[in-house]
């Protein structure tokens, strides 16, 4: 096991939490940040929501069904984004090694940190207690020998948790979990997985290499070192763009004609601006090709 120090911090509900955060009078009251409309999905929801089953990505009309009483408020991305650059700015207190995962989670390797702080754990309370005390928001954290581990690790008191997998705790830790806590394992590979008789990562360790590889190819050596716990991935600050997208959901099916064709213009619009934001991208990456994807439902 390496001696690195790895947090991973995910903010709790983020996009509902600043909302009720920024409005007294959704405090406490189940949010979900999504447009109304049959084909508006949710892009959050606060934890008094999470009590009657809606989750992000679910459909807003089923999420309105499951909680009748939710508020609803449409996402503002800008101010998330603000906000995701104030979280920022406190994790580069501590560390250069940051590697975002999205607007309101992040990878920090503080295995040796500016503030010269002893331990992986204490940086990792001290950046949530600043977050709470500056921001007025609440993040969970996970610290561990690696990535893998301190994502599981995160989760795993959330919300408003910090949870600790120490090196000499890292089989213990593992051997108990279902195999879908282990990324690229979904439900598909879990179902293959059960029917030969490996439902949790402890029944995984019992397997060889060869044997893995054998039923799993080249995913098989990366199973069978996330069963053991390794995992030698580093932190990638500054990670480049590999990916460009753009897209837009309207109520009705958008036809080239008639009270549509406004909406299909702007699509077009924004398409060449992905265009040009690709240019940069290979002349800024040395890159030799771009493939573009237009998806078109009919």
């Amino acid at each position: 096991m390496s001696g690195r120090k790895i947090v991973h911090v995910d903010m709790d509900a983020f996009y509902a939490s600043v909302e009720q955060r920024d409005n007294p009078e959704l405090r406490g009251k189940p949010v979900v940040v999504a447009w109304r409309g049959k084909r508006s999905v949710v892009c959050a929801a606060s934890y008094e929501t999470r009590r009657f089953g809606v989750r992000s990505a679910m459909a807003a009309t089923y999420a309105e069904r499951l909680c009748p009483q939710a508020i609803f408020v449409p996402p503002d991305f800008t101010r998330y984004r603000a906000v995701s650059r104030a979280v920022r700015e406190i994790f580069l207190r501590y560390t250069e090694l940051i590697e975002p995962l999205s607007l309101d989670e992040a990878y920090l390797d503080v295995t040796e940190n500016k503030a010269g702080i002893a331990t992986a754990t204490k940086v990792a309370s001290t950046i949530r207690q600043q977050i709470r005390e500056e921001l007025n928001l609440s993040a969970s954290a996970g610290v561990a020998p690696n990535k893998f581990l301190a994502k599981i690790a995160s989760d795993w008191r959330k919300p408003n948790g910090l949870f600790v997998v120490q090196p000499a705790e890292v089989e213990s830790f593992l051997t108990p979990l279902p195999v879908g806590h282990i990324p690229g394992v979904g439900k598909v590979t879990e179902a293959k997985l059960a029917k030969l008789g490996m439902r949790t990562v402890g029944e995984l360790r019992t397997r060889t290499l060869e044997q893995l590889q054998s039923l799993f190819g080249r995913y098989g050596q990366r199973l069978y070192e996330l069963a053991r716990g390794i995992d030698e991935s580093p932190v990638v600050p500054n990670r480049p763009t590999k990916s460009i997208s753009a897209e837009d959901t309207f109520e009705q099916d958008v036809k080239p004609d008639g009270v549509n064709s406004r909406a299909l213009r702007q699509g077009i619009a924004d398409y060449k601006t992905i265009m040009r934001e690709a240019q940069n991208l290979i002349a800024d990456n040395n890159i030799d090709f771009v493939f573009i994807h237009l998806p078109v439902v009919s």
